[in-house]
């Protein structure tokens, strides 16, 4: 790990030498690349610097030790030793954390898919109370929400509805809520008064550029139509809604929002793009072993990752066996202490891996 840490190090200082060079933005791309690449090694050699700080220092003090000094100099010696041997195993384990590979999505936007599941009516709510609450959070972290397309039922409800979250380190703290969540309560459309349980699909896709993904013009098939919902007599005379047919899969996406039949179409191919780049990521897990399987994610689509249940006031995570008796707190976008869990499971799952492999 030592030699892997002095390597990282020779790296930050040589982006560090170029990026004082009077050429180095000649090339704004590039020099923007560099800049990133600094950034992110900058907290690994921040830690592995601190931890050779505290090495030596243990090293200094027991060689004090060794010699005679008075008394008050060898407690201060003492409590200094003592200081930089507790220090060093913490770091190790910040220093392992901060070399484990990183997700190349994590700082990317995020295409947000929210869809009424079993339960009707009170289904098509909770994707309302679903999309409400990730608004709320994006909202705390400074992040910008676009809505593409938006399918409503009669009761406020929703059935569909695709976003786009633009915002530093969006999928980073997102990736973890695809899958099924479940609510369990009273429906408003209940007279009995008796629990309900419904589902919403949630899934999160990196937004990915154009290199990402492969893909011909001709394979695409663009339909225009007549925006429907909210939007005075624009939507009935205009048809700018855009709706795009990746013919060889058959991947479908719509977007109304925009009244610009161009703007409709520009945000559409972002979000087909990260479809294709998704169902590719899908089929190459699909090709691995269960094993495999089962490292490419926390959350598949198809799988019931957590339970609202209104009537406790409780929210369980079912991945990591998590529950929190604050869901009116959660609801309302604070989000921060499950997100932080599984981000937390997330890395120790890693880094025991890492541990094994490197047994191996």
């Amino acid at each position: 790990m030592l030699e892997k840490l002095r390597l990282v190090e020779n790296r930050y200082l040589e982006l560090e030498d170029m990026s004082g060079r009077p050429d180095f933005y000649n090339d704004p791309k590039q020099a923007a690349s560099l800049l990133r690449e600094q950034r992110s090694l900058e907290p690994i050699v921040s830690a592995y610097r601190r931890y050779l700080a505290a090495k030596q220092t243990a090293a200094e003090m027991l060689e004090m030790l060794s010699g005679p000094l008075e008394p008050d100099m060898k407690a201060l010696c003492q409590e200094e030793l003592d200081e930089a041997k507790a220090q060093m195993p913490v770091l190790e384990q910040e220093l392992k954390l901060l070399l484990l590979p990183k997700d190349p999505n994590d700082e990317k936007n995020v295409i947000l898919e929210i869809r009424a599941g079993v339960g009707g009516e009170e289904s098509a709510l909770f994707a309302h109370s679903l999309f409400r609450m990730y608004s709320m959070y994006a909202e705390k972290q400074g992040w910008n929400i676009e809505v593409t397309t938006l399918n409503e039922t009669e009761l406020g409800g929703i059935k569909e509805i695709v976003c786009l979250v633009t915002g530093q380190g969006a999928y980073s703290r997102l990736k973890f809520e695809t899958g099924v969540h479940r609510v369990q309560r009273v429906p408003e459309t209940e007279s009995g008064g008796r629990v309900h349980t419904s589902t919403a699909t949630v899934a999160m896709l990196p937004e990915v550029d154009e290199v990402s993904v492969e893909l011909n013009p001709a394979d695409i098939k663009m339909e225009v139509f007549r925006s429907s919902g909210a939007g005075g007599q624009h939507v009935n005379k205009t048809s700018s809604a855009v709706r795009l047919i990746h013919i060889p899969t058959g991947t479908v996406v719509e977007c109304q929002q925009e009244r610009s039949q161009v703007q409709n179409r520009e945000k559409a191919m972002r979000i087909l793009y990260s479809r294709l780049y998704q169902a590719q990521q899908e089929a190459q897990a699909a090709s691995l072993s269960a094993e495999k399987r089962a490292q490419v994610g926390m959350g598949m689509r198809n799988e019931k990752i957590r339970t609202y249940n209104f009537p406790q006031s409780r929210v369980t995570d079912h991945r990591i066996g998590l529950t929190l008796y604050k869901i009116g707190e959660i609801m309302d976008g604070n989000l921060d202490e499950i997100i932080d869990a599984l981000v937390t499971a997330d890395q120790a799952e890693k880094l025991q891996r890492s541990q094994e492999s490197d047994d191996l």
